[in-house]
């Protein structure tokens, strides 16, 4: 049986992640390998229904940063872990290096409270790679205003984003093992075959 790979999608809203979850799932597919493709917060049920939650009412650092942890718990306990162990590769869209960036830098919530629900809901689960696609706050608020109606979060201001951002940063620069830095100001074909480019040594 192949081993089962956790890869992991971050970046800002607006950075354009998402659009390359898809390819990378066809590419791998197109090497035999099955693929789960999901996202946090969400991927079951319960996490979905957190998800509308913490997307649509207002709360505090705290209580955003414990329904997502609820919500990872769930989902890993559902979905990651399951499909790891059948020896998939597994395609999320975030994990806990977003509820670091977010809740931790953006909010400026304390990081240790953070790093101890961390250690409690994923005891020891962390993503084998990490594709992070940088890009400044000016210009994935440009490209969220073009896209979509704001949700909660996506209504906050540039400095809030910034210190996102800065967050990934010191995530990158702390794990630079499972960092791939991805330019996501470049083309969306250029950013496409960067994402492509890592997914080609993961391992039978």
């Amino acid at each position: 049986m192949p081993v089962g790979r956790f890869i992991t999608f971050e970046g800002i809203d607006g950075a354009g992640k998402s659009s390359h979850i898809e390819a990378a799932a066809e590419a791998l597919r197109a090497q035999g390998r099955s693929v789960c493709c999901t996202r946090e917060p969400g991927g079951t049920a319960l996490a979905e229904a957190l998800r509308e939650l913490f997307l649509s009412r207002e709360m505090d650092a705290l209580t955003e940063a414990l329904l997502v942890f609820a919500a990872r718990r769930d989902h890993l306990r559902c979905v990651i872990e399951p499909a790891l162990a059948q020896g998939q590769v597994v395609l999320c869209d975030r994990f806990t290096d977003a509820t670091m960036a977010y809740q931790g830098f953006g909010r400026g919530f304390d990081l240790n409270v953070l790093a101890q629900l961390e250690a409690w809901v994923q005891a020891g689960r962390q993503p084998d790679r990490t594709l992070w696609f940088d890009v400044p706050a000016t210009v994935a608020a440009a490209r969220r205003a073009a896209a979509r109606a704001p949700d909660r979060l996506e209504r906050e201001d540039l400095a809030f984003f910034d210190r996102v951002r800065a967050g990934y940063a010191a995530r990158a620069e702390a794990a630079p093992q499972r960092f791939v830095t991805i330019d996501a100001t470049a083309s969306m074909d250029a950013v496409r075959t960067r994402v492509l480019a890592t997914l080609h040594d993961l391992g039978p």
